[in-house]
């Protein structure tokens, strides 16, 4: 009997979760594992209370031409890895690995070039988060061993996640 391996397990569980996600240009979703078991998942989304932007019908950064990786401080949404990260305790975050996956929100494809941005990149630090896995196709994966984010600061050269 073939079984799908466990790294691609839960990035098809990633994969479903960021069916919830109410961005109109990515939709991305994250779960984070400790020892085998679950501990959260995100999606993106406004803030609880607060208007989606698939409900407005417009992205303020698309609206302005915004490349990916830039102004997030502009978006409404909070991202799925820190929606995951504030659903689970420290304590539960520590030595974890997020697993996160995206798709463009208007093919629905697969979208595989992506990493965390650089927000999000220091929630994962602070978290005690080890490592992130993003999916890069149905089969394929991509690990990012947080360490070398801490040791390779992108904020001290200009350069950025995503």
């Amino acid at each position: 009997m073939d079984r799908r391996d466990k790294i691609n397990y839960y990035l098809d569980i990633a994969e479903t979760v960021l069916e919830r996600g109410t961005c109109i240009r990515r939709k991305f979703g994250a779960i984070i594992v400790k020892n085998d078991e679950i501990i959260s998942s995100g999606y993106v989304g406004a803030p609880r209370g607060r208007a989606n932007c698939s409900d407005l019908g417009y992205c303020t950064r698309e609206k302005l031409n915004i490349p990916k990786g830039q102004r997030y401080e502009l978006c409404r949404s909070v991202h799925a890895e820190a929606n995951a990260i504030i659903s689970a305790s420290r304590r539960d975050l520590l030595g974890s690995t997020l697993y996160l996956a995206c798709h463009d929100a208007k093919t629905n494809e697969l979208y595989g070039d992506v990493e965390p941005c650089s927000m999000c990149k220091r929630l994962i630090i602070n978290a005690g988060i080890e490592n992130v896995v993003v999916r890069q196709t149905k089969k394929d994966y991509k690990t990012f061993d947080v360490n070398t984010w801490i040791e390779n600061d992108e904020s001290l050269n200009g350069t950025e996640g995503y």
